[in-house]
This record gives structure tokens, sequence and C-alpha cells, in this order.
């Protein structure tokens, strides 16, 4: 159960696997509720697609005018990428298809990543929470459509490769805001030749804010 000693708050939550971003406002709200006894604004300060875990801020009450400094900080995040498959919308909750038996060897796979440190171009997913002509990506593709999303230019300041066990890659990656760790992943199956999906993702520091300051929220 989360404690609030002010209406005007910062808080850094855990998001567990298996809620969406939406759903943690939700359940801060209902919470500050009860507490308070009325509704409070809350708002938070970047997404976490439900299958991902992390670090994620939550500003309260006056706090949520302040959210756009917030979403523009610097990410850290602890990712595993699958090689030889593809998936629908590049993490384990899409359709999964094989694409390749090919193993890369670390030699091979660390030349790619190099490919991937600096500033980059990046399309971001089409199931994504990005807005095309004032509608949500991902509500369009859910209807059948494909979007057109123009390609950005984002910074991946540190990629590390943390360990390789084919097919699974474990990387640490410190990037700007607005890069998609499932499109990084996507990116570099395909500079492999083997395909790739995000199968794991967790955030661990926004700005200067850890994933050790945080706490977790419960699911019901």
């Amino acid at each position: 159960m989360l404690t609030f000693d002010k209406e005007d708050n910062i808080l850094l939550i855990d998001k567990p696997a298996g809620i969406t971003s939406f759903g943690v406002v939700a359940r801060v709200k209902r919470q500050i509720k009860e507490h308070f006894g009325r509704k409070i604004k809350v708002g938070h300060t970047g997404t976490l697609d439900p299958f991902a875990t992390g670090l994620m801020i939550i500003l309260t009450g006056k706090q949520t005018k302040n959210a756009m400094d917030y979403s523009k900080l610097d990410k850290v995040y602890e990712a595993t990428v699958r090689l030889g498959q593809t998936s629908t919308t590049g993490d384990p909750e899409g359709e999964i298809s094989a694409v390749s038996d090919k193993i890369p060897t670390e030699n091979e796979l660390q030349a790619v990543l190099e490919a991937f440190r600096g500033e980059i171009t990046q399309i971001p997913p089409i199931y994504s929470a990005i807005k095309i002509g004032g509608q949500r990506a991902y509500k369009l593709a859910r209807k059948g459509e494909i979007p057109e999303i123009p390609e950005r230019r984002v910074t991946v300041y540190k990629l590390e490769l943390l360990d390789y066990s084919y097919p699974a890659v474990r990387l640490k990656a410190h990037v700007s805001s607005g890069t998609y760790i499932r499109t990084l992943a996507e990116d570099i199956g395909r500079q492999l030749g083997t395909g790739a999906y995000c199968q794991q993702l967790r955030r661990t520091k926004v700005g200067r804010w850890t994933i050790d300051e945080a706490l977790p929220i419960a699911l019901d």
C-alpha cells in the first residue's frame, strides 16, 4: 500500500508485468481518493508496455503540471532480446514467427551493437501510444490499419552486452527520451539476419531516479 504525506507529490513506482501504465495511474488514483477522501489529479511521465516492468514516475496534484520535464529525461533499461523469431508487436504479446536458425557469434553481435550506439534513426512500432492524426497508433493497428509513423532521431548513449546465450541476448541500454527498445531489438535482429523481438524489458532508471527508490503497487 502506498502512503501519501501530501497531495502534490512525486511517486516512484515499480510497475509489475501484466498491467498498463493507465492501470498503474488508476490504482494510484483509487488509493489517493481513499487516503484524502476526494479525487486528486494523477498522471504518469512515460508509458511502459504491459509486458514491461520497472520504474514509473507518477505525479499527483499540482506536480502534474511538470510532467513534460520528467518525460524528456534519459532512461536506462535492461532487456532480453530473443533472436531467431519476430513478433507482430515487437514483444511477447504479439504473434510470434520463426525467421532463422542462424546462430551469430558474439563478435558478430558486438559488431552490430556498435552500429546502434550514438545517434540513430528509429521508426517507432505501430503498436505504440504515438498519436497519428489524433488517434493512438495502437488503436489504428488493432482496427487493421497500418499507420504511417515518421522516423525519429534518438540517442543510444550506452549499449552494453550483459550476456549472450543463443537465442537470448541480455542488454543494458542508456537512451534518450523517445527511444523504443522494442524497435532497437527488431533492428538488431534485422542487421544480424536472424530476426528478433524484445522478450523481457525492465526500466531501471529515469533521469537521476533509480528503481531502488521505487515502491511496488498491487495488481488487485
